[in-house]
């Protein structure tokens, strides 16, 4: 490492990871280990149980923790933080009882990036059984919250999708008060997906292909309008397409914005570079040039490529990250760094 980027604390904070065995949460612990801030105290998952290194062998002589089923009282002793990367209407479940007993918490399943519970039973299909601490979760995207993370108990980490859709649509959103609609055009990894076996995600079935998903009906749709939403002040037309790449991880967002009144590429790129001027993990490719999944796997970067149309009233924003960095792991470690006061890149570069 180099001193001149990384701080070495002088705090240490202990940290736990709930559902260690899923992709989301491998990721997440591979990051942990690595922190010099942190201090790996506690591993759960319901459906696997053994030592951290026989189920990931990649963590022999990394660490000896032994992975048993969730024990709230466990935790609570053992953490001053923990990771839940916990299946949908699992974190609901937890997230309070640790709260309550002063834990921090960055959950990162959907359970409560929606204000409303209405919005995620409609879209999850399920009802919400932690309502009363929706209202507490701060929305854990650091370009555009930090300030209200810093102060957070408890963080509702974003979609991989969300992520790099609102990244790369929070300048235009927050300046241009002339968008008549934008088509988010997504492809992911076969990873964001998550561990749980399946047909369609089997390798014969992914290998050679290519195919949409969820047309128009995507439960990150609702999440990328409320919350583009709030930088706007306005609803905006979205319309989201997810598609499946037959790759490991890595998303690629093309999205087309129709303005109402026409600018320029120089305009544009300049707005981009000021509105992430003071950010780490974003970086804006040279006007003319566009990123690539390949860029930007195994970081927590998102890179962001911008052009426009012959009547110059027509944004392509393309977007890319690797869906379990900073689409889901790597942002929650992001998120930590600012809630203790650590080098935001700790435990990233």
């Amino acid at each position: 490492m180099n001193n001149k980027y990384h701080e070495y604390p002088l705090k240490t904070i202990r940290a736990g990871v709930l559902g260690v065995s899923g992709y989301t949460g491998q990721q997440a612990l591979a990051l942990l280990l690595g922190h010099p801030g942190v201090r790996l105290t506690y591993v759960a998952a319901n459906n696997t149980q053994g030592p951290v290194a026989s189920i990931f062998p990649e963590f022999i002589n990394r660490t000896t923790l032994v992975c048993h089923k969730l024990d709230i009282e466990e935790a609570v002793q053992k953490c001053d933080i923990v990771f839940l990367a916990l299946p949908h209407t699992e974190s609901m479940k937890v997230a309070g009882k640790l709260l309550k007993a002063g834990l921090r918490v960055i959950d990162l399943s959907a359970d409560y990036r929606f204000k409303k519970s209405k919005v995620y039973e409609t879209w999850y299909g399920h009802k919400h059984s932690d309502k009363k601490n929706l209202s507490k979760a701060i929305y854990g995207l650091p370009e555009l919250f930090r300030q209200k993370i810093k102060n957070a108990e408890f963080i509702a980490n974003p979609g991989c999708y969300p992520t790099a859709a609102i990244l790369g649509l929070a300048p235009l959103a927050c300046t241009h008060k002339d968008i008549l609609s934008i088509v988010i055009d997504a492809k992911s990894g076969v990873s964001g997906a998550g561990r749980k076996a399946s047909v369609a995600l089997h390798f014969c079935e992914v290998n050679e292909n290519f195919k949409a998903y969820k047309v128009l009906s995507h439960q990150h749709a609702p999440e990328i309008e409320q919350y583009l939403y709030g930088l706007a002040g306005r609803s905006i037309p979205i319309h989201f397409v997810a598609h499946l790449l037959p790759i490991t991880r890595g998303i690629l967002n093309t999205m087309y914005v129709q303005l109402k009144e026409s600018t320029t590429l120089n305009q544009l790129h300049a707005l981009y570079k000021k509105f992430y001027k003071i950010e780490p993990f974003v970086r804006l490719h040279p006007a003319g040039e566009q990123p690539e999944i390949k860029n930007v796997t195994n970081t927590n970067f998102c890179d962001l490529g911008l052009a426009l149309s012959r009547d110059k009233r027509m944004v392509v924003i393309t977007s890319t990250i690797d869906n379990l960095i900073k689409g889901a792991a790597g942002q929650a470690v992001q998120n930590m760094n600012i809630m203790y006061g650590f080098n935001e890149i700790e435990g990233l570069l």
